[in-house]
């Protein structure tokens, strides 16, 4: 009975999950034919009017779509990512001419140079006039066209900020190539790159080999992971790589982990506040949105202020706590703490007190602040 229990939960999850897909099918002057798209948008899309959403471009989007779509739903219905638009591009009988290169320079050719065209040129302005699309674009590959997107890195402005690579079939030359790219791009980029034991074996001998390279590079702007995985096949890699790959990319969005917080947070020796703060900038530059900082971001510098008793950090935190749960008592707490710390009693008292037409949030009640005023007051005699 628990069993069926589960399963009906799941299946009712993936059916919310691709509910919301669209079939489109787009006409292209570049290629001279009409691709079918498959899209994903996010959940509340059409209740969140003013917001804007990262967009990935799947490549071989027949099946890799599904693989991307569900792992980005999951993964930004826990806040470990933002939320995005998916967009697939069908390539089941294409995917040879799409991916064309010319055997003199190795570059897109003929049927390919179009299909490059088709992408820059024709889809990503109709999805951006369409879709609430953010300036933080994402593509994906696997095998032929893992190394076709790699192409678009060559422009003088590239047209993705983000490249997820997998058991990448790479045209003569790519190897060497990629990395000297690498080492000059100006803005921020993150590469992924997956193969496995089990990949076919040429393609995994040069994704080992382009790992030593770009692993090499010192080019700060160019944040670049790379996993072998144990097992897997070249059709199976990337199941095992799409997850990990959002890890990476969208490390600094994930809420504070334990790791995070006592390898850099209780070691620092700056400000803790700062560091928040400096987080949900890096945040809103790399993927140009204003994220809300977390309760439980809030509470992680809260601890760390408590464990190395920097106790006039909570002055900062108060004031951040206020603007970003102005109807809470997050604020008060923080500032109450700030007051009983620095020796003004009577003003944390009043502190405490004012927050009782406030809301409740992450824990931190309005009688645990009617508590702690009392206790002032009946230690102070006021």
């Amino acid at each position: 009975m628990k069993k069926n229990i589960i399963l009906i939960f799941a299946m009712l999850c993936i059916g919310n999950v691709f509910s919301q897909t669209i079939y489109e099918d787009f006409p292209s002057s570049k290629l001279g034919e009409t691709r079918q798209l498959k899209i994903q948008l996010p959940r509340n899309y059409e209740a969140n009017t003013e917001k804007s959403y990262p967009l990935f471009v799947v490549l071989d989007g027949d099946y890799l779509f599904e693989v991307v779509a569900g792992n980005v739903d999951y993964y930004s219905y826990w806040e470990d990512m933002p939320e995005a638009i998916i967009v697939g591009i069908n390539q089941v009988e294409t995917r040879n001419s799409d991916c064309y290169y010319s055997e003199q320079n190795y570059l897109p050719a003929e049927t390919g140079a179009k299909f490059f065209e088709f992408i820059g040129m024709e889809l990503i302005p109709h999805l951006n006039n369409k879709y609430r699309t953010a300036n933080f674009k994402v593509a994906v590959g696997h095998g032929e066209t893992a190394n076709f997107i790699n192409y678009y890195l060559f422009k003088k402005d590239p047209l993705f900020q983000a490249y997820i690579t997998l058991s990448p079939d790479l045209a003569p030359g790519m190897i060497e190539n990629l990395p000297e790219r690498l080492k000059q791009i100006p803005n921020k980029t993150f590469y992924y790159l997956a193969t496995a034991t089990n990949d076919i074996k040429p393609l995994r001998e040069d994704a080992n080999v382009l790992n030593k390279s770009l692993s090499a590079i010192e080019n700060k702007q160019v944040l670049f992971n790379f996993d072998e995985f144990e097992g897997p096949t070249h059709y199976s890699t990337p199941a095992h790589a799409i997850p990990k790959a959002l890890e990476n990319i969208f490390f600094v969005f994930q809420p504070i982990s334990k790791k995070e917080y006592k390898e850099h947070i209780l070691t620092l020796e700056t400000s803790p506040v700062d560091y928040l703060n400096e987080k949900y900038q890096m945040i809103n530059e790399l993927f140009n949105l204003k994220k809300q900082v977390l309760v439980n971001d809030f509470k992680a510098i809260a601890a760390a202020i408590e464990k190395n008793k920097l106790f006039k950090e909570y002055e900062a935190l108060g004031k951040l706590a206020r603007k970003e749960y102005p109807d809470t008592v997050l604020g008060h707490y923080y500032l109450g703490r700030f007051y009983e710390e620095e020796g003004q009693p009577k003003k944390a008292m009043r502190t405490y007190r004012s927050a009782y037409v406030l809301e409740e949030i992450g824990g931190y009640t309005k009688d645990e602040m009617m508590d702690r005023a009392d206790a002032i007051k009946r230690d102070f005699g006021y």
